[in-house]
């Protein structure tokens, strides 16, 4: 297979938005109770996507946070956090359904460090997980509940999110091996 191999163009992009907007839709009736949180700094457009579909969804606002989770890794000895971005949730999630928001699932631990940032600032009725690509090769029991498109991959691939807010080419999903 040659590489970069595309996984998802423009087109699939928008659709598994879509898809993944209604899935969480329909998982919750109760839209008034929900809340997105994308996780810095793959999950934010992706979540500021998700939020603008669910609200013609639901016809009502749906409140949007953005949470940083690199000081709640457990690989500090490994690595130093580098590029701390801002965490802004203004709403208590106390309560609430959280949709957590990432651009791709592999090992878990972004998504570990996460609900561990996420319960610092209240305890949700539930935690519900969004990706865009899960590349599987998990560390961790951790499975999302809505997904773009699964995608198998060895250790040494690297999936690439190019997103139009990123990126003038626009939205792609592409598989890339060094």
């Amino acid at each position: 297979m040659p590489y970069p191999k595309t996984l998802l163009n423009a087109n699939a992009v928008g659709r598994a938005l879509d898809r993944i907007a209604h899935e969480i839709a329909e998982r919750n009736e109760h839209g008034n109770q929900v809340v997105i949180v994308g996780i810095q700094k793959g999950g934010v457009h992706l979540a500021n996507r998700l939020q603008k579909v669910l609200e013609k969804i639901w016809a009502h606002e749906v409140p949007l946070g953005l949470i940083d989770v690199s000081m709640h890794r457990d690989d500090h000895n490994e690595r130093l956090p580098q590029n701390i971005q801002p965490t802004s949730v203004p709403f208590d999630p106390t309560g609430k359904v959280v949709v957590l928001v990432d651009d791709v699932l592999f090992s878990g631990r972004t998504v570990r460090a996460a609900l561990d940032a996420l319960t610092d600032l209240g305890r949700p009725k539930a935690i519900q997980l969004a990706v865009l690509v899960d590349r599987g090769n998990r560390e961790l029991p951790i499975k999302a509940d809505f997904v773009g498109k699964e995608v198998p991959t060895s250790l040494e691939e690297r999936v690439e999110v190019s997103l139009r807010e990123d990126n003038a080419d626009g939205d792609a999903v592409r598989l890339i091996k060094p």
